[in-house]
């Protein structure tokens, strides 16, 4: 009888793991979570252009142009941090809006005779001097510590808790400012925004704002505060051109136009009711970082305190630096941008300057979040 050999089965590789970061969900999920994504970035995103536009009293027509360029570029920007260009972008599943820092510079710019092209190209040399310094920020991190970054957002919330405000009374320059139905609508339309984040689902609770606009919207029309003429004038299908309001125009992209004018015709009480909760948890989402800075036994709360004062000294008395050079004012005349150089002023000189005796406190550069581990070492 022949034997039978049982060739050895050679040991299979074992299968690694994938990163949660690197795993590709289905279709379906990534359509559901990309459609999520969109709505819940989509209230920041055009409150920005609301905010400048409204402060230089654009037409609606302009208004609603600006809006669809904004969403234009934040599309742009999405796609360059997701799928990566070169040594542009994180290339990770995230939404670029804008940022509300810029706001107050921008509105300060515009409205002072150089409109729209001024703010172009403030933006454009911004960015540009953002590009050349990135590859050298990494080194810049230490001095951005929570106790700064904090302080800065903060700041930012608290600067623009002004505007909710006008918004919900009627617009600043509307005949019915401060009128009670203004106000109610208001009132009503930060009532749904607190009530899907308390009731709703999940998916809806993280777009509570928006559903609290279209609600607001929704409300509004049979109440006479909408004026939709510029929504049927509006084309479906526009070209979005760059420097549109002044410098070298050239085409881009075809984006949905009547959405721009659709945002643009929002009643400001709607806006305002939805502006306070995103303006407020701005700020929140300061404290929360600031939360974890320890104030004991060290400056911390000096450097916050003092930020916090002058970042709201120009909304407070927007006419205090009225005498200034109109250099000193475009900084300062910011809450955002004097609030943010004073906190970085201030934890240098606590937190990294020699103190009395000659060294820094290690504790007090511990608590800030000091890259590298915090202490003595991470200060030096």
């Amino acid at each position: 009888m022949g034997m039978t050999h049982n060739m050895p089965t050679p040991p299979t590789a074992p299968v690694s793991p994938v990163h949660p970061v690197d795993e590709i969900p289905p279709v379906r999920h990534l359509t559901a979570f990309g459609l999520q994504h969109v709505l819940a970035m989509y209230a920041g995103a055009v409150a920005v252009p609301l905010i400048v536009g409204g402060a230089m009293k654009l037409s609606p027509a302009d208004l609603a142009y600006l809006i669809t360029a904004d969403l234009l570029v934040c599309g742009i920007a999405t796609l360059i941090q997701c799928v990566g260009f070169w040594r542009f972008g994180v290339r990770l599943p995230i939404m670029q809006g804008c940022t509300f820092a810029a706001v107050s510079p921008m509105v300060l710019i515009g409205t002072t005779g150089g409109g729209l092209p001024a703010i172009y190209g403030s933006v454009i040399v911004a960015g540009l001097a953002i590009t050349l310094l990135a590859p050298v920020f990494g080194r810049l991190l230490r001095f951005f510590p929570p106790l700064v970054t904090g302080t800065v957002i903060l700041v930012i919330g608290l600067s623009l808790l002004p505007v909710a405000g006008n918004w919900a009374a009627g617009g600043v320059g509307s005949a019915d400012f401060g009128e009670p139905r203004n106000l109610a609508l208001a009132a009503f339309v930060l009532a749904v925004v607190l009530g899907v984040q308390r009731f709703a689902p999940a998916f809806l609770s993280r777009i509570a704002v928006l559903t609290g606009i279209v609600v607001g919207l929704a409300v509004a029309v049979p109440f006479g505060f909408t004026d939709f003429d510029g929504v049927g004038d509006a084309d479906w299908v526009g070209i979005s051109t760059p420097f549109h309001f002044g410098a070298p125009a050239f085409e881009v992209s075809a984006v949905v136009s009547k959405l721009g004018a659709v945002v643009a015709a929002v009643p400001a009480p709607v806006l305002g009711g939805a502006g306070l909760v995103m303006f407020g948890t701005v700020a929140a989402s300061g404290l929360r970082t600031l939360a974890a800075v320890e104030f004991k036994d060290n400056h911390n709360l000096t450097v916050v305190a003092v930020s916090v004062a002058v970042g709201m000294l120009p909304v407070g008395v927007p006419t205090i630096y009225a005498k200034f050079p109109d250099w000193f004012r475009t900084v300062m005349n910011s809450g955002i941008s004097a609030g943010c150089l004073t906190a970085i002023v201030l934890n240098l000189l606590f937190n990294h300057l020699a103190g009395k005796g000659g060294s820094v406190d290690s504790g007090s550069a511990d608590v800030t979040g000091l890259a590298g581990g915090g202490g003595q070492d991470a200060v030096e």
